[in-house]
């Protein structure tokens, strides 16, 4: 492991948290000493109260900010001194802990203060880091870690035995540390946990850090332990509908939908199909900071139907100890390992399954490593319950509150690069959906860059391309829930005389046949969503109330509608709804070219302008109106209504 520090760089940094900011970023890039929120950084000074008097500061890492991207607004301010005299005391719960901390933040709106503020102001350091790199917990999880790591590390580092965090750690700390410690002391170890090393400025605690991370790899490598890998595998086939029943019957276990991403390359599939994975994959995390994340599930194996009786005896046995603890049973995401699919990740949203994937590709080099050495052992389940049912993880599950509307479902927009479509896509990400966009547009690659939406360049009326796009969907986020049928196109006002041939085929083939394929492929996986599979359409005011010149747009809308009718007709009985939208006059689309509303206006003998305006309301409509409607569409107000024809128009004189 190399520095990455550079002086060039860390002089961009100003003021006096400058430094500390910097090189927290440093450790942040570095995802094999910490991931996700992981890690805490802290940095001790002299500030001037508000009497001009001097009191000594300590700025730690505060609740909810990643090292990668920490600002100084990130750490949070306690009176060390104050801070300090807590290590003390004989006993104090950590919930105790957690109020004292915040009692004692000198700045109003600063973050909450890391549970291991103790543990920073006990270290008589100004700067103090702390990592869980892949490499020192590798070593820590093998046969004989303890003398391991003494045996790598000397006097360079004082040894902990593991202590769940919080108060009883940091006391700990505070009695063993002086004991340790000595001249040539740079470090920490706290076994199954993690590595601190601390300094005089920032570079030389950044530094110190490399320094012992490089040493356990060093290590690692001695013994051959170092580049391992899982057994080379290639992927199997897979139907996206087992992927979606394997989510269904997840979610039906725990109660809500689920995210559920599926892994499928050489590494997880490698891992999964590792001889001794029943083993190695059933003990635990690779650090206690993972545990809720990454707890694993039963082996999946081929049989569904089996692997749900075995999640519902998992979750169960959870139930029964959240129940004798008196303490709110986690809905945390899980993870579970398939010599088929590979690694799949379960998460209340699209991010929490993406952590919990990036969580798991370093436990298995953790994992691996410690096999290496002589076999992979994690903290014994009692360590694991406790940190489940901690206090403070029970306070985090009660402040989290109410899951948003759509949160663990997955939404298809098709038509979502432009107008409509695009308003869709935001409308159901906003209601916390997994949101996937098909378009011919590749702009829909990179329409939104977070890890609930998948944009896909995709050509509707191309059956192999529709199930290319929707086996992709599935593996990224585990199934459907919701469809809304955007795509479309408004042809050039022709009259009916001199309709070209090309023209209204091209209107049937995009109008209709492309939401057809995209229905029929989409049903076996929209039957199996947990809340029931839901669709909307978008047709047109041109169906009740077609106009002059429309006639190949009109036509197509109007059998779509129909086909939608007979899918609120024949889909009722899988639980399925279908609903239709019919917009007019949403000018902010691409269907509503300049020519477009010229030659509109002219058939109507109006302005342009007037054509707008042309509705009873004297309203305009854009694509969010339509847009929220969708939405609304498919939550539970519209929960016992299908076949349904609802017009966002502003009003039509010829339909009321």
């Amino acid at each position: 492991m190399n520095s990455l520090w550079s002086d060039a760089e860390a002089a961009q940094f100003s003021g006096p948290l400058g430094p500390r900011v910097y090189s927290s970023r440093l450790l942040g890039r570095d995802k094999s000493l910490v991931l996700h929120g992981g890690g805490n950084t802290s940095v001790k000074l002299r500030e001037q109260n508000a009497f001009g008097e001097d009191e000594e500061v300590l700025y730690v890492k505060g609740s909810g900010w990643d090292l990668e991207t920490i600002e100084p607004a990130g750490f949070a301010p306690v009176a060390l001194g104050y801070v300090r005299r807590l290590a003390g005391l004989e006993r104090l719960s950590d919930p105790r802990m957690v109020n004292e901390l915040a009692t004692h933040l000198l700045r109003a709106g600063a973050p909450a203060p890391s549970v291991e503020t103790i543990l920073h102001a006990i270290l008589p350091h100004r700067y103090v880091d702390h990592t869980h790199a892949d490499a020192v917990l590798s070593i820590c999880n093998a046969p004989q870690g303890e003398r391991r790591v003494r045996e790598i590390y000397g006097d360079r580092v004082v040894v902990i035995p593991y202590i769940m965090a919080g108060f009883d750690l940091a006391a700990y700390c505070a009695r063993e540390f002086p004991k340790q410690a000595g001249p040539n002391t740079i470090g920490m170890v706290l076994l199954s946990h993690g590595v601190f090393s601390f300094g005089a400025d920032a570079r030389e605690s950044y530094e110190r850090m490399i320094r012992l991370v490089s040493m356990a790899e060093e290590h690692l490598a001695s013994k051959g332990a170092w580049r391992v890998s899982p057994p080379a595998a290639a992927p199997s086939p897979v139907k996206r509908d087992e992927i979606a029943r394997l989510r269904r019957a997840i979610a039906d276990c725990a109660g809500f939908p689920v995210v559920l991403a599926a892994n499928d390359s050489p590494k997880f599939l490698g891992f999964a199909r590792h001889p001794e994975v029943a083993r190695i994959s059933q003990r635990g995390p690779a650090t206690p900071d993972h545990v809720i994340r990454t707890k694993p599930l039963p082996m999946l194996g081929r049989d569904v139907t089996a692997f749900a009786a075995s999640y519902r005896a998992y979750f169960e046995r959870h139930a029964a100890r959240a129940a004798e603890k008196k303490t709110m049973l986690d809905p945390a995401p899980r993870m579970a390992l398939d010599p088929e699919l590979g690694f799949v990740a379960a998460g209340r949203t699209a991010k929490d399954a993406a952590i919990v994937a990036e969580l798991y590709d370093h436990t298995i080099d953790v994992i691996l490593r410690a096999e290496a050495l002589g076999g992979w052992q994690a903290l014994e389940e009692r360590h694991i319950f406790d940190i489940e049912y901690w206090d403070l993880e029970q306070a985090k599950l009660k402040k989290a509150g109410t899951p948003p509307a759509f949160g663990g479902e997955v939404a298809l927009v098709t038509g979502a690069a432009s107008g409509i479509g695009k308003a869709c896509a935001e409308a159901f990400l906003k209601r916390g959906a997994a949101v996937v966009g098909l378009d011919r547009n590749p702009a829909i690659e990179k329409l939104f860059t977070r890890p609930d939406y998948l944009g896909i360049t995709c050509d509707l009326t191309e059956v192999r391309a529709v199930e290319t796009a929707l086996d992709a969907a599935v593996k990224r986020f585990g199934g459907l829930d919701m469809l809304v049928l955007n795509a479309g196109m408004f042809p050039s006002s022709q009259p009916i005389a001199s309709l070209a041939d090309d023209a209204w085929r091209r209107a049937m083939t995009v109008n209709v046949e492309a939401s057809l394929i995209v229905m029929r492929a989409a049903h076996p996986v929209l039957r199996l969503a947990p809340r029931g599979g839901r669709v909307v359409v978008i047709g047109s005011k041109n169906v009740p109330a077609p106009g002059p010149g429309a006639a190949a747009y009109s036509a197509s809308k109007a059998a779509l509608n129909q086909l939608a009718r007979v899918a609120a007709l024949e889909w009722a009985k899988d639980g399925m709804r279908v609903n239709t939208i019919h917009p007019n006059a949403v000018y902010d689309t691409a269907l509503w070219t300049d020519e477009v509303l010229a030659a509109r206006a002219k058939a109507y003998n109006l302005t342009v302008e007037q054509y707008k305006r042309n509705n009873l309301l004297k309203t305009e409509v854009s694509s969010r109106d339509v847009a929220e409607l969708a939405a609304e569409m498919c939550g539970p107000l519209f929960a016992k209504t299908t076949g349904a024809q609802v017009p966002v128009d502003g009003g039509t004189e010829k339909l009321v």
